[in-house]
């Protein structure tokens, strides 16, 4: 025996109105239990929402372009009767973005909707329609929604509407500005000489390829963050030779035993350390950019790279945990971004940013400060140098490190006693333990 089911959007944190960007399924479809339903849009991370049965779809409430909140009829299904009691599923993210704030929350299961005079309070003083993300994204750029034309069905403003208008404000020289272009004159200070146009097709064979999604998502974000936020990169290299036996002879003794360790763990560690004597890199500038955030807790982010782009997943509570528990939770992070099982929860609260490069090669390099955090650190490949030490030339493995930092929280002198500080926890982890 079937009965028909209601599905409703489970709960997604504190996320309202969020954009409905692809929908999955078409009455019916014959979907099995955690096949994706509909994608949603937030600001920083594309959600897929699973099926909580298998089932035959029979109606579907939302389409492409509508805004929806927690509780919202999705859709409806056919299902076995036994089905209705399936445990409820958890909203999954299949893209998040790298180079951006981090984000809440994920899905606690489906539920039957609140009242719905509850469910979304519609805003009839607002004469730009335009979503809460793209609001945000409009207010980072001082721009005035008001101006802008919207594109988007029932014309909604996108970022992309946006970002077309900061493109004309920026590149068009009139004799009297406009407000919005004093207001990015104020930001920015200039004017950007646009791109030029290019066939490249003339010189020779091309394949037009889209962008990932997360290189769309990130792209806006770590263009901001490059243009807005003065960068300082500081380069310097830790001697972790000693470092790299104790490890070696720990995974030996180890064996065949579960978390291998590796050298990020330490990283993380040793950094936390170095956040906890400097507290102006645990930190974050409020939205005017007139006080300094400090916190008192130790998120770790974790640039990883995915086959749709690089992903930052954030280890919490860094300070509160062993080596060998980061080595484990390392394993398990990494493998949800790869096979894009990251929940918004994972993307949420970071204080700090790594990002890691020696497992392919290459030497020190510039990242980008993942805002609102101040500072960021690069890792790169380990190369055994010689070094000068007691008269002579000794065989000693180093890191290079590349430390970028907000230049109105952090000055040069505490970029590099930051960075000098941890050169000296990585070459004697004995430290740690001070």
């Amino acid at each position: 025996m079937t009965i028909i089911k209601e599905v409703f959007l489970p709960d997604i944190g504190s996320f309202k109105d969020v954009d409905v960007i692809e929908v999955l399924v078409v009455p019916g479809d014959r979907v099995q239990r955690e096949s994706g339903l509909v994608t949603l849009e937030t600001d920083k991370a594309t959600l897929d929402v699973p099926s909580p049965d298998e089932g035959t779809i029979k109606t579907v409430k939302v389409k492409v372009g509508d805004r929806i909140s927690k509780g919202g009829l999705l859709l409806t299904m056919e299902v076995a009767e036994a089905a209705e009691e399936s445990p409820p599923l958890t909203t999954t993210t299949s893209v998040a973005t790298a180079g951006s704030s981090n984000i809440a929350l994920p899905g606690q299961g489906f539920e039957r909707p609140p009242p719905a005079s509850a469910l979304v309070q519609e805003t009839t003083d607002r004469s730009a329609h335009a979503s809460p993300s793209v609001r945000r994204f409009a207010r980072e750029l001082g721009v005035d929604l008001t101006q802008v034309r919207g594109t988007a069905i029932k014309g909604r403003i996108t970022q992309d509407d946006v970002r077309g208008y900061v493109k004309i404000l920026l590149t068009t020289s009139t004799p009297g500005m406009v407000q919005g272009e004093k207001e990015m004159g104020r930001l920015f200070g200039f004017r950007m000489p646009e791109l030029p146009t290019v066939d490249f097709s003339a010189f020779g064979s091309v394949k037009v390829q889209p962008l990932s999604r997360i290189q769309r998502l990130s792209g806006p974000n770590l263009q901001r963050n490059a243009l807005v936020i003065p960068h300082i990169t500081q380069f310097d290299e830790a001697d972790i030779t000693d470092l790299e036996a104790f490890r070696q002879a720990q995974s030996e003794e180890n064996g065949a035993k579960k978390p291998r360790l590796t050298l990020l763990s330490f990283l993380m560690k040793a950094t936390v350390a170095a956040l906890q004597r400097y507290p102006q890199f645990n930190a974050s500038l409020d939205q005017k950019a007139e006080n300094i955030i400090l916190k008192g807790y130790f998120h770790i982010g974790m640039a990883v790279e995915t086959s749709q782009g690089l992903v930052v997943p954030v280890i919490r509570d860094v300070d509160r945990k062993g080596i060998l528990d980061l080595a484990a939770e390392l394993v398990v992070v990494s493998d949800k971004a790869r096979t894009k099982k990251l929940v918004p929860a994972d993307l949420q609260g970071g204080c700090f940013t790594l990002s890691s490069l020696g497992g392919i090669g290459g030497g020190y390099f510039t990242p980008i400060i993942n805002a609102p955090e101040v500072a960021i650190l690069g890792i790169s490949r380990a190369v055994m140098k010689p070094v000068w030490q007691n008269n002579t030339f000794v065989p000693r493995l180093m890191l290079p490190l590349s430390l970028s930092y907000d230049h109105r929280v952090i000055d040069g002198a505490a970029g590099a006693r930051f960075i000098t500080y941890l050169n000296q926890l990585l070459s004697d982890v004995r430290r740690l333990l001070l």
